[in-house]
């Protein structure tokens, strides 16, 4: 990257809970600029117009009216994500979009299609990817320092009360949130093990609401089938009290590697005594955020794709979609297949 890029010009949609990160770690940063937000509650933009010094809307389309605005960080929830991506590609801005990108495959590619058509690149928010100690495996997995791997697995055990869920009308309903523990919480970890692991070919799953009295599920299992051969499991619950968080573990025929949340706590490698390099102080919330509101500045000025790509994205919603499919099917799903007739 070059030392110094003019700042790109950044407005926000949606001015709930997590655009407060995206609006707080780009106002520290050179790279971008915060020059609108938008929000269809009037008080909610008008909160963060007196906060940040940005322009407040209650209509999208005037905001992106805008010639100074350059892109658009979708903070919305996720039901809304799809036509609010395809205005702003329309109005030629680039976009970087909370997840999940999209609820359905079909909105999916739209999206991915009118950035395409559009000129403008869009991104994902997916900052686990961005963390030093995930870059650092995902270069020894691909120097093929684990060999070749046979079981790669991840484990999300979180919880969620029902209050939680009770909290704002569109959570735990298919409409809005397009599922509940593996779409909402457990995404950033389908995305960060197929990201080390690689793609997944077939799956099959149960997805269930099994103690939450909502739409979607709570809980879900998927046993994975990867494009090298590879096996290995998802187990995501919000029902977890006093749970753990996330896990990976990926296993080669030479070596070993285990993640907890951001930390790398078992490295074993044939024939090697293997010492961990410091990391630098890394956390998901704020840090992966702002540096992927950075990239994507670099993204634009460089002329390059951003770090996670729409396109990026897709492959971690077809392995949540196949396992709802799946659980509804009661069948193994391959996901090429499943998902070209779709």
């Amino acid at each position: 990257m070059v030392s110094k890029v003019e700042p790109l010009r950044y407005g926000i949609v949606g001015c709930g809970i997590i655009a407060e990160v995206h609006a707080a770690e780009m106002v520290k940063i050179s790279e971008a600029e915060l020059i609108a937000v938008c929000d269809s509650k009037p008080d909610h933009a008008a909160r963060f117009s007196a906060q940040y010094g940005a322009a407040a809307y209650s209509d999208l389309d005037q905001m992106l009216a805008r010639t100074d605005i350059e892109a658009v960080c979708i903070c919305t929830p996720s039901g809304l994500h799809v036509e609010q991506v395809i205005r702003a590609a329309k109005a030629g801005k680039h976009v970087l979009c909370e997840k999940p990108m999209a609820i359905e495959m079909k909105g999916m590619d739209r999206m991915i299609e009118a950035c395409r058509e559009a000129g403008v690149k869009l991104a994902t928010i997916f900052p686990r990817r961005m963390s030093p100690q995930a870059q650092y495996a995902k270069r020894l997995i691909e120097q093929g320092a684990l060999g070749r791997l046979s079981l790669c697995s991840a484990y999300v055990k979180i919880y969620r009360s029902q209050e939680y869920y009770d909290s704002a009308g569109w959570r735990g309903t298919w409409e809005m949130d397009g599922g509940g523990a593996m779409m909402n919480q457990g995404i950033h970890t389908v995305d960060l093990l197929q990201w080390l692991a690689g793609n997944v070919v077939s799956l099959q799953g149960k997805a269930r609401n099994v103690l939450r009295d909502i739409e979607v599920e709570d809980t879900a299992i998927t046993m994975l089938e990867y494009e090298s051969g590879a096996l290995g499991v998802l187990e995501i619950t919000t029902t977890a009290y006093k749970g753990k968080g996330m896990r990976i573990e990926i296993y080669g025929e030479k070596g070993s590697l285990i993640i907890e949340e951001e930390d790398i706590v078992q490295l074993e490698m044939e024939g090697q005594q293997v010492q961990l390099p410091v990391f630098p102080p890394f956390q998901v919330i704020p840090d992966g955020h702002r540096e992927q509101i950075r990239d994507l500045c670099y993204a634009v000025r460089e002329q390059r794709e951003p770090v996670v790509t729409g396109e990026e994205g897709r492959h971690s919603l077809e392995i949540i979609l196949g396992t709802y499919a799946s659980s509804r099917q009661q069948e193994e799903i391959r996901l090429k297949e499943y998902f070209a007739v779709r």
